[in-house]
């Protein structure tokens, strides 16, 4: 089998293990499980393979994996499609793998495999839990299974389906499949639990958001198809005749090259889909789905996707790009990134549901690679999202074992208070020994923990970029955000994992099983390790190479330079995190049960204003989804549907009726009817008078036959011998 025979067949398993799973093995929980994990292993094994070969081919990114097929034929031409692996999508495709396979195997745990169904659990609800009578015949309430067990590991295997088809792709369009695809199982997935109307709200809320990016990112798309005649990576991203006359022509719209609109089009797919400002709103919603579904939606599959799309692009935002002085596309891209790092950054600090401060963290961080995207950082934004994949997919599937861990401690206790609150937790490191140490370790690779953790590296490279390149507003503001990042990330391990437990919830809270714990252990590994393939110069002395700047760079025409090594970014760096750890620590060190937090006091309405996430749910309430009720119950309802549309109808109905009253007084009866009573009464009355000669006498009918006869023979006579 050819290497790429194999990347051809590598997003295959989980579509099979989805149709699988629905069609024959739903009614058995074992074996749906058992073959959506051994999908994802077959793809985790073809990925690694895939992955290895790739870093070993010399110049990847001037010779890459590529195999095409003629798909859909257009007129004396076919449109191709096909895959693609460059040392970009060989990066991606290995953290992808991991992560996926390692949220599979999570989800056989966190969904209570081997526990008993419960008596009042039903299908779109989460389980209640159900009871047990040991040998002592006492009744214990327990974690019982999810109802829709297998329904679950359909979805997620589709979901991984259309990852892995938008990563090995080799053209837009298939990446707009896989795209699509992970859609509608976000979309699904967040529902998952459809019995709960904040659920349902949240999936139509991420549907109708991500719709919008992805609208534009069509037209991008069609754009470009129509400006080049292909949507090829390599004919359109790795051809400068290409990128020259794009980056030349002007598109017609407020001054921006065909290259610039069409980069800008795109990006604002990435924009709904990595929850970038301002479309950011669907994605702390998207916490209402199960804590697996989050790992793979926040960390590891959706909104890398969308990072992943503006990296690919990167040529085409750049294209025009002279003497290092960023485009007017980049400039949009670095402006959108650094507010939204910023802006999500300070919302975290306010929040108190566990899931929720993650998502949050993962908005900012992906404003950070968005930012590196504008500023020409192309192999740092990369290197932070292979890196971050890791650590937040870790602290994703973390915050799921502490909340399956107070669940616990809900049954035990029988009071129901919110699993997810921070406040309702502490002193967890104790019962939750293995999620704590790992937690503690992807938190603080998230804080960017100098020199030991892989998040570091990564950000360090992004500051040194911006400070090197004289970015100084970049630069500062992603300094700020990575102090803040560092805070609340310190806050959230004091007030889940240190003190004392604030409730009889948090006393009874437990570990989570192997199949939960076994992935965080693997994760909190490369949560460490990822970031040793990409040390910089200046900490190995130039002994080593940046192995991952030297093999991603190639994925570009020109191999971008290194970054001169300067004092102040790293000093940075390591300020920011050690002290927003430091600072986070000492603030919520001795926060006790029925304390308000810390800060509330500190910022005062400021605090409300950020808890309330700056009321942009209000605010886009008050000027989209109450137009739109407006525009669907008043306005087409009312105004078009009842009054206009019906009114017509009416007017017709009406006039209708004139015209066949008029019809019916002035011709029907005058002149139809009236015709049709003389035809009718003249024959009565012709019959009437036939009727005076049928006396019955036959004297009287012989005589009118010899009368007749007598008559009829004169004319006859007359009209054959006497006329001439």
């Amino acid at each position: 089998m050819t290497i790429e025979t194999l990347i051809w067949l590598i997003p295959l398993p989980p579509l099979l293990a989805f149709f699988f799973i629905i069609l024959f093995a739903h009614r058995s929980n074992r074996l749906s499980h058992s073959i959506a994990v051994g999908a994802a292993l077959l793809s985790w094994l073809g990925s690694m393979i895939v992955f290895f070969t790739a870093i070993q081919v010399e110049h990847l990114g001037e010779h890459p994996f590529s195999s095409q097929i003629a798909w859909l034929p257009l007129g004396d031409t076919w449109l191709e499609i096909g895959v693609l692996i460059d040392p970009l999508s060989a990066v991606t495709l290995f953290f992808v793998a991991w992560t996926v396979l390692m949220i599979f195997l999570y989800s056989v745990g966190y969904h209570n495999f081997g526990q008993p169904k419960g008596e009042h659990d039903r299908p779109g609800l989460p389980p209640h839990g159900a009871a047990i009578t040991d040998v002592h015949s006492h009744t214990h309430k327990v974690p019982s299974i999810e109802p829709m067990y297998a329904r679950f590991f359909a979805f997620i295997g589709l979901f991984a389906f259309g990852m892995y088809t938008l990563v090995v792709s080799d053209n837009l369009l298939t990446l707009f499949v896989g795209w699509e695809i992970m859609g509608l199982c976000s979309y699904l997935l967040i529902g998952f639990w459809y019995g709960k109307t904040s659920a349902r709200a949240a999936m139509i809320k991420a549907f109708l958001t991500t719709r919008v990016g992805d609208v534009f990112m069509l037209l991008g798309i069609v754009y470009l198809y129509s400006a080049t005649g292909t949507l090829n990576y390599r004919e359109i991203f790795y051809n400068p005749e290409t990128l020259q006359d794009l980056a030349e022509t002007s598109s017609g719209f407020l001054g921006l090259s065909i290259a610039g609109l069409i980069g800008i089009l795109l990006f604002i797919g990435t924009v709904g889909k990595s929850a970038q400002w301002p479309l950011h709103v669907w994605l702390p919603d998207a916490m209402e789905g199960p804590t697996p579904v989050s790992a793979m939606i926040h960390a590891a599959t959706m909104v890398s996707a969308g990072v992943y799309l503006v990296i690919r692009i990167f040529p085409l935002l750049s294209a025009g790009m002279e003497y290092g002085e960023p485009t007017t596309a980049m400039t949009v891209v670095a402006f959108i990134g650094t507010f939204t790092a910023l802006f999500a950054a300070t919302i975290a600090v306010a929040q108190n549901d566990i899931k929720r401060v993650l998502a949050y963290s993962t908005i900012s961080q992906l404003g950070y690679m968005v930012a590196a995207v504008g500023i020409g950082a192309y192999v740092a934004a990369t290197f932070h999202l292979f890196t971050h994949a890791f650590f937040k997919a870790l602290l994703f599937l973390g915050s799921g074992s502490v909340i399956h861990g107070m669940e616990h401690g809900v049954l035990h206790t029988g009071r129901h208070i919110d699993p997810n609150d921070m406040y309702n937790m502490g002193g967890l490191r104790k019962k939750l020994p293995v999620t704590f140490i790992t937690f503690l370790i992807g938190g603080f690779a998230l804080a960017g923990f100098p020199i030991v953790t892989a998040g570091f590296w990564s950000k360090d490279e992004i500051l040194a970029d911006a400070f090197g390149h004289g970015h100084l507003i970049v630069f500062l503001v992603l300094a700020l955000s990575a102090l803040i990042t560092a805070f609340y990330t310190m806050r959230q391990i004091s007030l889940t994992f240190l003190g004392k437990p604030r409730t009889k919830v948090a006393e009874h809270a437990v570990e989570s099983k192997w199949t939960m714990t076994a992935p965080l252990v693997i994760l909190a590994f490369f949560a460490i390790s990822a970031g040793w393939v990409g040390l910089p110069g200046w900490i190995t002395a130039g002994a080593l190479p940046n192995w991952f700047h030297e093999f991603v760079g190639g994925t570009l025409l020109e191999h971008p330079e290194a970054v001169e090594f300067n004092i102040i970014p790293v000093l940075t760096s390591m300020v920011v995190a050690v002290g927003g750890l430091g600072l986070g620590a000492w603030v919520y060190r001795h926060v006790q049960a029925g304390e308000s937090d810390p800060l509330e006091k500190a910022l005062g309405p400021v605090h409300k204003l950020l808890k309330n996430k700056y009321y942009f749910d209000e605010l886009y309430d008050y000027l989209f989804v109450r137009p739109a009720y407006w525009m669907a119950a008043v306005f087409t309802s009312v105004l078009i549907d009842r009054k206009l549309i019906d009114g017509i109808l009416h007017w017709f109905a009406y006039v209708t009726g004139v015209i066949g009253n008029s019809l019916r007084d002035y011709f029907d009866k005058p002149v139809v009817n009236g015709f049709g009573d003389f035809v009718g009464e003249s024959t009565k009355r012709i019959g009437v008078w036939f009727r005076a000669i049928q006396t019955g006498r036959i004297q009287q009918y012989m005589i009118l036959a010899l009368i007749s006869m007598v008559f009829f023979s004169g004319v006859f006579y007359y009209f054959f011998f006497l006329v001439p």
